[in-house]
């Protein structure tokens, strides 16, 4: 008889626990906290909270697990199927302020050609 997945499933309580997503919560809740760490910033937006929770889960999921599906494939590159790459996902740290250029066609004016804004 082959087993499904809805006989592996576990039903729990209110009051009891899931080792492993628990570990899991509190390594992605770790890592935010670094990161917040070395901001300059004394307050965070909702928004910049989030998106450093996507940043955390990106790395997170970009390299094999150690006990995972695959050895050789990340959980981020079976899902998406795209691979982190270096040079695009490596340029800026999280929260770094950048000048980025924002005009397709630049004119030749004085005015300002860049905008401040937070690398996420």
């Amino acid at each position: 008889r082959h087993s499904t997945w809805t006989e592996n499933l576990k039903k729990l309580s209110a009051n009891e626990h899931v080792g492993e997503i628990e570990r899991t919560i509190r390594t992605l809740k770790e890592r935010g906290r670094c990161i917040i760490n070395t901001l300059p910033f004394s307050t965070l937006l909702k928004r910049i909270l989030i998106e450093m929770m996507y940043h955390v889960m990106m790395w997170l999921n970009g390299f094999p697990a150690r006990n995972g599906v695959s050895a050789k494939f990340s959980p981020r590159e079976i899902v998406t199927q795209v691979r982190l790459d270096y040079n695009k996902h490596c340029r800026v740290p999280f929260g770094t302020y950048c000048e980025v250029h924002e005009h397709p066609n630049p004119l030749n004016t004085m005015t300002a050609r860049t905008k401040p804004t937070i690398a996420l």
